[in-house]
């Protein structure tokens, strides 16, 4: 017996998008970075890939081997709910580990009483002041210390304390479309 063609659309949509569903879910999600709290390494507009598996949990140490899982790592950029606003998506960049106590000083980032190396910062915006914080922060287990790049224009750890590991969303990959 033969399906009508339109079964046959029908089914073909229906799974192309669950499968697309379950990638966007589970796997990659795509972003458009809102504002320049990451510049000049991500620009307002630029539109990225999160990779939402990279951090996930596995059960044992045969997935550990088969699947691309890893811990999260210190400069890894991350997209994630921000704690004081669960319904806003943010992008900054690692900077402290749970354990680490962390201080930012002169715009310098010091954890664990090491100035440690921060390629990646935007100081210039600074006219001599830095947003450094109040006093060193020590991080809970599961729970990370994020900032921006572009340091004097960006609202983070520094503001709103640790990220909690149940609000990340992943990793981000590439940038797929830039206006620059």
């Amino acid at each position: 017996m033969q399906k009508s063609t339109l079964r046959e659309y029908t089914e073909s949509i229906l799974i192309a998008a669950i499968l697309a569903l379950f990638i966007r879910t589970f796997v990659f999600q795509a972003f458009k970075i809102p504002t320049g709290s990451m510049e000049d390494n991500l620009l307002v507009g630029d539109h990225i890939l999160v990779n939402k598996f990279i951090y996930g949990p596995t059960a044992t140490p045969f997935e550990d081997w088969l699947l691309p899982v890893r811990a999260l790592e210190r400069q890894d950029v991350i997209v994630f709910r921000a704690p004081q606003e669960p319904d806003k998506d943010f992008i900054k960049r690692t900077m402290g580990l749970p354990g680490e106590n962390v201080v930012v000083e002169g715009g310098e980032v010091v954890i664990d009483g090491e100035a440690i190396d921060d390629p990646h910062a935007n100081h210039k915006a600074s006219t001599g002041y830095f947003h450094d914080t109040r006093e060193p922060v020590q991080i809970p287990e599961n729970e990370y210390f994020a900032m921006g790049d572009n340091r004097e224009n960006s609202r983070d750890s520094r503001y709103w304390g640790t990220v909690p590991v149940s609000h990340i969303k992943g990793k981000a990959m590439l940038v797929y479309w830039s206006y620059e």
